[in-house]
């Protein structure tokens, strides 16, 4: 297996949002509670700085996305923030990492100066360890910040990385 990263295009957007809708039906990572439609998913997708399509590059199937937009406005605005998500049946592949790293890449080509994740929810090991590994700070700990699909709450630990 090959990993590849491009731009997200029109004719992506039935994986796309199969692969995004699977973590917010998941109801433990994204703060989205609402499914992504075929219209929606479009707009979604297209509304990003940018959003990036990781593909098998032997079979062409798409394996996981990213999002990559401001965090802020203004004086702010050189602070992004992205989200990834990896289609479940291809996770633990090392897809996430290849993803992370285009879009630390990507940010700092479009102009940012730094990428910041407001919400990685505590019991997203897999994630913390990444984002160590791959140089992120923690912030520290908002208590009971994300509300999982159960109701419970977690944890959630704001993450930056300079750019």
């Amino acid at each position: 297996m090959s990993i590849k990263v491009r731009e997200f295009n029109e004719s992506d957007i039935q994986a796309a949002n199969e692969i995004w809708n699977e973590v917010v039906e998941d109801g433990v990572a994204f703060p989205q509670e609402e499914c992504l439609t075929e219209k929606s998913g479009l707009e979604f997708f297209k509304s990003q700085s940018y959003t990036g399509i990781a593909y098998d590059e032997e079979t062409g199937d798409i394996v996981g996305l990213y999002i990559l937009h401001p965090n802020n406005v203004g004086r702010c605005g050189h602070i992004c923030n992205a989200s990834y998500a990896v289609k479940s049946t291809q996770r633990g592949k090392h897809i996430g990492e290849i993803l992370v790293t285009d879009c630390l890449k990507k940010a700092k080509e479009i102009g940012y100066g730094v990428l910041q994740f407001n919400a990685v929810v505590a019991t997203n090991q897999y994630a913390l360890k990444l984002y160590k590994k791959l140089g992120f700070v923690q912030l520290g700990v908002i208590p009971k910040g994300f509300r999982m699909k159960d109701g419970t709450y977690e944890d959630i630990i704001p993450h930056y990385h300079t750019l």
